[in-house]
């Protein structure tokens, strides 16, 4: 056998188990199920895919996100998430409670990576956030009634004269954030006025002005998320300057938010995806909680209200947008 061919059949025995490695490589599947067309989430997926490659997978390649959409409509997510349970993925993702909610009464097998819960003991999805239990595990939104009430003073900063705020609000956030609120409100002289959500933007924002509202501060569920650049242009009809908890709002348009950062909560949640899907258990894994709070305000906003934001109050930026 000459030397050319010798080398040849050594490679060609060499590269077959490789090969074979290669092709026997796992693959796995994160399952999502979504109320928002997915559209509205580019960013949020962008930033778990981002996460993922940090901890060294290749989205597309050795993990795949599996997004499914009820486009909006709520009464069509349980459907959705039978079908992402169905599927049997290796872990399921879901956002705020009332998605959580839904997959966790589907499935008690199937690891739950959630990333925006609140009051997660209360909801029943953690014994504790040390040692959730059960298969859920996760970014807790939670980070205390500060951060409400700085939103507030920053708003009041930004627009000193006004005195009436309206609080648009979705389950579960006017129980659990109403009375912090509106003690601040008062310590700043400013009336509360508490609206739901009823899903039609326009009748919202009738009602609000109607009763005299000079401010609005909103918090957003998945609903209110989904149709924020039309809450947007009706506060920018009706001249009120705007405070939110996530900055996606005052990226499309609004005035100000101060709270945890949205698309941070997605890179985290890879962080929980890695170790579940290295075989550690849900329930043994601590349940975190947001450890930076970023504000963001838009001038061009500002400028259009007729506002000059205090250089004390850009100084404290996290991003500004012109």
């Amino acid at each position: 056998m000459d030397r050319r061919r010798f080398v040849a059949l050594i490679g060609s025995a060499l590269a077959a188990p490789l090969a074979r490695a290669q092709q026997a490589r796992r693959v796995y599947r994160i399952g999502w199920p979504v109320v928002s067309p997915r559209h509205v989430l580019e960013h949020l997926i962008a930033s778990l895919e981002q996460g993922l490659r940090d901890l060294g997978y290749m989205p597309g390649k050795d993990i795949l996100i599996e997004v499914r959409s009820a486009e909006g409509k709520m009464e069509r997510f349980a459907e959705v998430v039978q079908e992402i349970v169905q599927s049997k993925p290796d872990v399921i993702l879901t956002g705020v409670n009332a998605t959580t909610t839904l997959v966790k009464a589907a499935t008690q097998s199937i690891p739950i990576v959630m990333t925006i819960g609140t009051d997660v003991i209360g909801a029943g999805y953690a014994k504790s956030l040390a040692k959730p239990g059960g298969n859920i595990t996760g970014i807790t939104w939670d980070v205390g009634g500060g951060t409400v009430i700085k939103r507030l003073e920053l708003l009041k900063e930004m627009a000193p004269k006004i005195s009436r705020i309206a609080v648009l609000w979705e389950s579960p956030y006017r129980e659990q954030y109403k009375p912090t609120m509106d003690t601040a409100a008062r310590v700043l002289g400013v009336s509360t006025s508490w609206h739901e959500y009823s899903g039609d933007p326009e009748r919202d924002f009738a009602e609000m002005t109607r009763l005299r509202a000079e401010a609005v501060d909103v918090y957003p569920s998945v609903a209110i998320f989904s149709r924020r650049v039309e809450i947007i242009a009706l506060a920018t009809k009706h001249r009120l300057p705007t405070g939110f908890s996530v900055s996606e709002f005052v990226a499309s348009g609004g005035l100000m938010s101060y709270g945890p950062n949205l698309a941070g909560a997605y890179r985290a949640a890879a962080r929980h995806i890695d170790k579940i899907l290295k075989g550690a258990k849900p329930g043994d894994l601590p349940i975190e909680q947001p450890t930076v709070i970023d504000l963001t305000i838009n001038l061009k906003t500002a400028k259009a209200l007729g506002l000059t934001i205090p250089l004390a109050v850009l100084i404290r930026a996290d991003r500004v947008i012109e």
